[in-house]
C-alpha cells in the first residue's frame, strides 16, 4: 500500500499547539510583571503578521530578520515566517554593529522586526543597511514613546492590525529554506548556517522525544537561551507544535528576576548556559531556603560544558536533573544529550557512576552520526582512550555555510565541528575541548575543560577559566583564572593544591590569577580569545619568565 507523500513543512505542525490547547498561555515578562496571552490568540496574530509581511511585499524566500528578545512577538514571527514561507534571520542583540551591518548584508534582510528598547544599537546601522526596507517595532511597556530615523518604521501592533486570521500556508518544498543563524565566529566573519523546512521539522520531533529533552504539553516551559541564538535551540518550535505553556523572560536576565519568574509560573523544565544555572544557584546559596522549585524538574544546559559539580548541586538541592546537551549553531544545534539514566543497564547504578555519565557530552541522538578521527582522518576506536578531531554529519547538520561554503570546513560529507574529544565503550561522547583552546605543552595536550571543572568544584570559586600562555621551552603552559563567590577567601597556593590531586604536575597551571569578571561571548560561553587577548595587552609572563626576566 502505498503511502501519501506529505512534505515535511513546518507549517504543517505550528498551528497544532493553538488547536489542541487554545486556551493554554504564553507568558512575556515586562517591565511590571508578566503580559499574558493564549494560543489562539498568538496563532491569529501570526497568521495577521504573515498577511502584513506579505502586503509589505515579503515574499516565499526573503529574509525577514528579528533584532529580538525572548517574547510573544518574537514568537509569532516565527510563527508567521514559517508558515509563509519567507526565511527567518534571528540577529544576535549581542553581536558588534561591524558583525551586525556584514550580517545584514550578507543575508539581505528585507525588513527587521525590532524590540522598542534595541532601537539604539540598530540605530548605529542607520545608512548601513541597504536591504532593509522597512523596521517593525514591537513595544513593550516602559517604551510607548519611542521614536526612531531608521527607515520606514511602524508600531507591531499597527502593522498587524485588521489584517485576517487566516493565512492558508504555502504548500512548498521540505527542502526550502526555513531559518538563518549566524555563529559567532572567532576568525572573519560570522558564518551563515541556513536551515530547512525538513531538517527542522526532523529536529523538532526529537527534541520531544522521552530519551531526549522529553518536552511534553504537560510542561510549563521557560526558554532562557535566546531566540537569536541556534533557533533558541529549537525549542519554540516544540513548544508551538505541542501546546505547552510557554514562559519568556524577554530583557529581564538577572537570576533573581528569572528564579521569581521560574517560581511565579509553575516552570517545569528551563533552558540555558552555565552561566545562568551558576548565577541562580549563586542566589539560592545566598538565600537558602527562600525558594520553592518544587515544580521544576529538569534543565537544559549546553553552549559549554556544565561542570559536573554544578549538575550534582541542582540535583542533591532540588532533585532537578540537568541534562547537558551538545551541539552548535551548524547541528541545529541537538547533537548528543546526557541524562542521569540514558538506557536500561543503568538503572542499578550508583549516583555517582549516575552523575559520571552526566558529566560526558552524551548519546547521540537518533539519526545523527558522530565519530572521532585522527589528523589523517582514520576513524579511531571508541575506547574511552583514543582522543581526536569530532566529526558530525546527518538530517539536520550544516552541509555548507550560506553563500560561503568554505570547504575546509568540511570532509567526505562530515561537518568538522573544531571540538576534541573521545568516544567511549558505553558510546558516550566526551569533550576534551575546543581544538583552539587545548593547552600543548612539552608535545602532550591538556584539556582547559577538565581543569575548570576540577577548579569550580573548589568551595569560594564561581567561576574558572583556564587559558593557554606561550612558553619559550614547553610551548604554551595553562593559566587559570577565578572569580571568587562573595566573601570568599581562596589563595593561588590552595587552587594548585586542590588541581594536585587530579593532575598530574606537568599538568598543574603555572599561575593562578582572581579577576572580577570573565568575558562572556555573545551567546554565554566564556570568552577565552579576549582572556588571551587582555592579557597580552597587560603584558603577561608566567611566574617563571618573570623570574628570569627579573
Amino acid at each position: 500500500m502505498a503511502m501519501q507523500h506529505t512534505p515535511l513543512l513546518m507549517s504543517n505542525i505550528l498551528d497544532r499547539g493553538a488547536k489542541v490547547a487554545p486556551n493554554e498561555e504564553i507568558v512575556t515578562a515586562t517591565e511590571g510583571g508578566v503580559r499574558r496571552q493564549t494560543y489562539k490568540e498568538t496563532r491569529d496574530r501570526a497568521h495577521q503578521l504573515a498577511h502584513a509581511l506579505k502586503d509589505a511585499g515579503v515574499q516565499i524566500g526573503d529574509r525577514v530578520g528579528t533584532f529580538m528578545w525572548n517574547g510573544s512577538r518574537h514568537l509569532e514571527a516565527y510563527h508567521a515566517a514559517a508558515g509563509m514561507g519567507a526565511v527567518l534571520h534571528t540577529l544576535n542583540i549581542r553581536l558588534s554593529d561591524n558583525d551586525l551591518e556584514y550580517i545584514i548584508d550578507h543575508a539581505q534582510d528585507k525588513v527587521i522586526i525590532a524590540d522598542a528598547d534595541t532601537l539604539p544599537l540598530l540605530e548605529k546601522l542607520k545608512g548601513r543597511m541597504p536591504s532593509v526596507e522597512r523596521i517593525i517595532v514591537a513595544v513593550e511597556e516602559g517604551f510607548e514613546n519611542w521614536d526612531t530615523d531608521l527607515p520606514d518604521p511602524i508600531d507591531y501592533e499597527a502593522f498587524i492590525a485588521g489584517k485576517p486570521t487566516e493565512y492558508e500556508w504555502p504548500r512548498i518544498d521540505e527542502n526550502s529554506p526555513l531559518g538563518l543563524c549566524y555563529t559567532s565566529g572567532t576568525t572573519g566573519n560570522p558564518k551563515g548556517v541556513e536551515y530547512e523546512h525538513r531538517s527542522q521539522y526532523l529536529h523538532t520531533l526529537t527534541i520531544a522525544m522521552t530519551d531526549s529533552i522529553a518536552v511534553s504539553a504537560r510542561d510549563s516551559m521557560c526558554g532562557i537561551v535566546p531566540m537569536f541564538h541556534a533557533m533558541g535551540w529549537g525549542l519554540p518550535w516544540v513548544a508551538l507544535m505541542l501546546g505547552c505553556k510557554q514562559v519568556l523572560p524577554h530583557r529581564f536576565m538577572d537570576p533573581a528576576r528569572l528564579l521569581d519568574l521560574m517560581i511565579q509560573e509553575d516552570v517545569t523544565i528551563s533552558s540555558g548556559v552555565p552561566t545562568i544555572w551558576q548565577g541562580i544557584k549563586g542566589i539560592v546559596e545566598s538565600n537558602p531556603g527562600a525558594y520553592d522549585l518544587s515544580k521544576l524538574e529538569r534543565l537544559t544546559c549546553g553552549g559549554s560544558a556544565p561542570p559536573p559539580s554544578l549538575i550534582r548541586w541542582y540535583w542533591d538541592t532540588f532533585g532537578v536533573e540537568m541534562i547537558q546537551g551538545w551541539g552548535m549553531t551548524e547541528t541545529s544545534p541537538l547533537a548528543t544529550l546526557s541524562r542521569r539514566v540514558a538506557k536500561r543497564s543503568q538503572l542499578d547504578l550508583s549516583e555517582d557512576e549516575k552523575f559520571e555519565n552526566v558529566a560526558k557530552a552524551g548519546q547521540i541522538m537518533p539519526g545523527i552520526e558522530v565519530e572521532i578521527f585522527d589528523e589523517e582522518f582514520n576513524r579511531l576506536p571508541h575506547d574511552g582512550e583514543s582522543v581526536g578531531e569530532i566529526l558530525i554529519r546527518g538530517p539536520w547538520i550544516c552541509s555548507e555555510y550560506y553563500n560561503n561554503p568554505q570547504p575546509e570546513k568540511f570532509h567526505d560529507g562530515w561537518l568538522i565541528t573544531g571540538d576534541v574529544g573521545k568516544i567511549d565503550p558505553e558510546e558516550y561522547l566526551i569533550i576534551s575541548d575546543r581544538s583552539k583552546d587545548l593547552v600543548k605543552s612539552g608535545g602532550e595536550w591538556i584539556s582547559s575543560v577538565d581543569l575548570e571543572n576540577h577548579v569550580v568544584a573548589m568551595p569560594g570559586i564561581a567561576q574558572a577559566c583556564v587559558v593557554a600562555q606561550p612558553h619559550p621551552r614547553w610551548d604554551e603552559r595553562p593559566v587559570v583564572l577565578c572569580v571568587l563567590t562573595e566573601g570568599a577567601e581562596v589563595t593561588p597556593e590552595a587552587v594548585i593544591e586542590h588541581c594536585a590531586t587530579a593532575f598530574a604536575k606537568w599538568q598543574l597551571p603555572d599561575d593562578v590569577l582572581f579577576v572580577d569578571s570573565i568575558p562572556l561571548t555573545s551567546t554565554g560561553k566564556m570568552d577565552k580569545k579576549v582572556v588571551r587577548a587582555d592579557l597580552d595587552a597587560k603584558g603577561y609572563m608566567l611566574p617563571d619568565l618573570r623570574e628570569q626576566a627579573g
